[in-house]
């Protein structure tokens, strides 16, 4: 499925930039500007230090006007738009409306009747699969007026991001990386990537090798009575186990019991 973003008359190059780093950032590139301010936008100073990294975005983002050049293979259209209106598509939030639209909600009141008249497993599959969107667009409007009535009017739906009632201002930046975000989730999202490696355990040899040096230095601490451990040591084995330590952690425990060795050793007669 095809997703192109489309930015409608922006007057700042700026937020060009921002839009296509957020694009970049839920792995997105289709950018197509309708009648920006400035012809040379992609090309400008602030554009490029805005976008940081996604240059290739720009590069492949393409000027048209009208809005018409930008809408080849785009079956399904999402305005962006804060604006209440009194005509037009329905309005919804992005996700409840993404959930929509995979899940084939929206047109299932049209295809009950026309799925009743195929047979089989295979006919019903065939038709929700017909009925996905081939290419999702989604239309930004300019930064001070925001969406034209008869921009809006073509769409499918009106998409507006949940925000504070009293203070619902978003930049178009800002407004681009929330939908791109909510759009990626529905697809499936990216797989969280990690901050540090896997830790590696110590081994049995390694845990047993200082447990028993810790035992020496709990007996030599009086902490440990040789004559009746109870339950300790067994005690202290499971809290380990538990803890799944590793080589590193085996080797500060350790040299804990041999400071504790140290400390508790009787001091040598001075000469």
């Amino acid at each position: 499925m095809k997703t192109r973003f489309i930015l409608i008359n922006t007057s700042h190059a700026g937020n060009v930039g921002a839009a296509a780093r957020a694009m970049k950032v839920m792995g997105f590139d289709d950018l197509v500007l309708v009648a920006p301010r400035w012809a040379n936008v992609l090309r400008r100073e602030e554009t490029i230090q805005r976008a940081s990294g996604a240059l290739d975005v720009l590069k492949n983002a393409r000027i048209v006007d009208p809005l018409d050049d930008a809408l080849d293979g785009m079956t399904h259209l999402c305005a962006t738009d804060m604006t209440p209106r009194d005509f037009g598509p329905p309005t919804r939030a992005p996700r409840e409306h993404f959930r929509m639209l995979l899940n084939q909600e929206l047109l299932a009141h049209v295809s009950i009747g026309l799925e009743a008249d195929l047979i089989g497993e295979n006919a019903s599959k065939m038709l929700q699969i017909a009925e996905l969107p081939q290419g999702v667009a989604f239309l930004f409007g300019s930064e001070r007026f925001g969406m034209q009535n008869e921009d809006v009017y073509r769409c499918n739906v009106a998409l507006s991001i949940p925000t504070d009632p009293n203070f619902g201002s978003l930049n178009l930046g800002a407004a681009v990386q929330l939908i791109a975000y909510d759009w990626r989730e529905a697809l499936g999202g990216f797989g969280v990537q990690p901050a540090t490696l896997e830790p590696k355990l110590a081994d049995a040899k390694e845990v047993a090798g200082m447990l028993k040096h810790l035992e020496e230095a709990l007996v030599a601490i009086d902490f440990l009575d040789p004559a009746a451990p109870k339950k300790l040591m067994p005690r202290l084995n499971q809290l380990v186990n538990r803890a799944q330590l590793s080589p590193e952690e085996i080797h500060i425990l350790r040299g804990i019991a041999k400071m504790m060795l140290k400390k508790s050793a009787p001091a040598s007669p001075s000469s």
